[in-house]
């Protein structure tokens, strides 16, 4: 990988009175403050039209209020539809927004909320945001909590829920995009059929018609699902992820969880998946461009902005997060 110029970038990230800006670092700035309030500011005015991707896990419209803030309800849904127009604006003309959100649960009810769905189409749909949903992903992560409890373990007439959604929208219909940097590796069988070059061509029974080329180029690998399996539901099968998420399932032996357990210090309790972050800062971007993350808790999505030499903002409303958030940069995999 190559080096990044630490405290340097070339779009100037707001700083000075009034940026709330807690430090700057390997190409990128963390800000603490209302994120709205922020990047509608006079300090973020010259920023509209330069984020690449704004990729972010806002706080999930649960039922109960958590150490991080969140909201609930119908007060959830007006402020998350007021998101859209916000972080349009700070798009380029081919920028993507990517949402990681979660399930939630009515109140005292074995019934699954539909406001995370009424949220994404609000949002989706503002009439001064002018977005579209490119594609929908699926998070499973099989190492989750059990939840709701309540329905799961207690009366036991619910499963676990145990996947996030993860929205792609972007202002027009091909944003910018390269699904070649994020190949997944080739099944065995897909090896030996590139060794042997040769395989049943012809008619198959879903009436597609594979030709006798069709499968003998290597390209490297294969192309990536929309359905990110973070840890192996077969433990006799190999998961085969693209190379973005080979550190995604380790969250409880890397770098920033060992050296916030040495410092003494509760990491966030909501942190995104940082093979997650990885696979669309490697899908959406280049190297030089901007990334953004609103609700930037702990910058999973800074520090991974920087192992790709991308440059980054994080906001975050609480400051508390800051020092453990500074922590990633001192990651080996920076050097």
């Amino acid at each position: 990988m190559k080096k990044t110029k630490k405290d340097t970038c070339p779009i100037d990230l707001p700083k000075g009175r009034g940026a709330n800006r807690a430090y700057a670092t390997h190409g990128g700035a963390y800000y603490v403050g209302d994120s709205l309030s922020l990047l509608q500011s006079k300090k973020f005015e010259e920023l509209k039209g330069k984020v690449q991707l704004l990729l972010t896990s806002p706080p999930y419209p649960l039922n109960d209020k958590k150490s991080y803030g969140n909201l609930t309800g119908e007060e959830y849904l007006e402020w998350f539809t007021s998101l859209a127009p916000i972080f349009s604006e700070m798009l380029t003309p081919d920028g993507s927004i990517v949402v990681e959100l979660g399930n939630s649960w009515e109140p005292e009810r074995p019934v699954q909320s539909l406001l995370h769905l009424e949220s994404l189409l609000s949002f989706a749909k503002h009439p001064d945001a002018d977005l579209r949903l490119i594609h929908q992903f699926v998070c499973y992560n099989p190492t989750r909590l059990t939840s709701p409890a309540a329905w799961v373990t207690i009366k036991k007439i619910r499963t676990v829920d145990s996947y996030t959604h993860v929205w792609w929208l972007a202002k027009n219909d091909f944003p910018k995009a390269d699904n070649t940097k994020v190949l997944k590796p080739y099944s065995d069988s897909m090896k030996r059929l590139l060794e042997k070059q040769e395989y049943n061509s012809g008619k198959r029974p879903s009436e597609h018609v594979i030709s006798d080329k069709s499968f003998l180029n290597d390209r490297g690998g294969a192309t990536a699902h929309n359905f990110f399996e973070l840890d192996p539901m077969d433990p006799e099968r190999e998961v085969r992820l693209p190379n973005s998420f080979s550190f995604s399932n380790t969250a409880s032996t890397d770098f920033f969880h060992k050296a916030c357990k040495k410092a003494k210090i509760i990491p966030h309790p909501a942190r995104m998946p940082g093979g997650l972050a990885q696979f669309f800062i490697d899908f959406l971007t280049d190297e030089g461009d901007l990334v953004l993350d609103p609700f930037g808790g702990s910058n999973t999505t800074g520090f991974h902005a920087a192992l790709s030499n991308r440059q980054w903002i994080c906001i975050d409303a609480q400051e508390r997060y800051v020092a453990q958030s500074k922590i990633r940069f001192k990651d080996p995999r920076l050097k």
